[in-house]
């Protein structure tokens, strides 16, 4: 991995499944990794001559994308996943990547992801609901495109977070609960909000988008189970109230 400057923003390669990942999500994939880094590296990999990736067509030029052309060898079979996962450890032997952001919902990425994180970078996958929980789980952080996409229309009515109210999901409880227990606290219980993050990242792939929420504090706050405050030099604390 190269070194990197602390004022450098990462440099993070987005790998797209465009058999398996619908351009309609493609703008919100690109919001959240730019908050993570700078996506210099954009390729979309399928066989641009089916019909079905005419809308992922119209996309590349606008977003500067570059298509990756795969034809199908065997019929029924694609070849498609082979050639992402080869050129996505060209990049990491390199050196020069960062993180990288995986968007398929399709499980057979699981043992890229997992190789990729034992080299200590970041990978982000983008998938629907259904994806495989041991994909999401391999990821350093998965994010459901169907949640994104109605974080921004500002209309999310999913029954784990009703708006004001506290979060029902007992996933969500357990691992905000597990990853306070974990934190470092003052004597009075406190501990930073930037390091219950981490630790709840540590253990799944926890992100705050999935709720509904653009940052963590704000999901913090929905949750009545826990106290959010300033310190006194900022930043912002977290204490279990039970």
């Amino acid at each position: 991995m190269r070194e990197r400057l602390p004022e450098q923003e990462a440099n993070i390669a987005l790998l797209i499944d465009a058999d398996n990942a619908s351009p309609d999500h493609l703008d919100d994939v690109l919001l959240v990794l730019g908050e993570l880094g700078t996506i210099n590296i954009r390729r979309a990999y399928g066989n641009w001559a089916k019909a079905s990736l005419k809308g992922w067509g119209q996309l590349t030029g606008l977003h500067s994308i570059v298509p990756m052309q795969q034809f199908d060898v065997v019929k029924g079979k694609s070849a498609t996943d082979m050639r992402m996962t080869i050129d996505a450890m060209d990049l990491l032997y390199r050196g020069s990547v960062d993180g990288f952001g995986i968007m398929s919902s399709d499980s057979d990425f699981l043992p890229l992801a997992q190789r990729i994180r034992e080299d200590g970078l970041q990978v982000y996958g983008f998938g629907t609901a259904k994806t495989p929980l041991s994909f999401q789980q391999a990821c350093s952080r998965f994010f459901d495109v169907g949640a994104l996409a109605l974080d921004d229309e500002e209309e999310l009515e999913q029954p784990a977070i009703a708006k004001g109210q506290r979060p029902v999901d007992p996933e969500l409880l357990q691992v905000l609960g597990s990853a306070y227990k974990a934190s470092k606290r003052d004597e009075e219980g406190y501990t930073p909000l930037s390091e219950l993050g981490q630790r709840a990242k540590a253990v799944s792939s926890f992100a705050a988008r999935n709720y509904g929420f653009t940052r963590l504090s704000d999901l913090i706050k929905a949750v009545p189970n826990f106290e959010v405050k300033s310190g006194e030099d900022g930043r912002l604390l977290v204490k279990r109230l039970r």
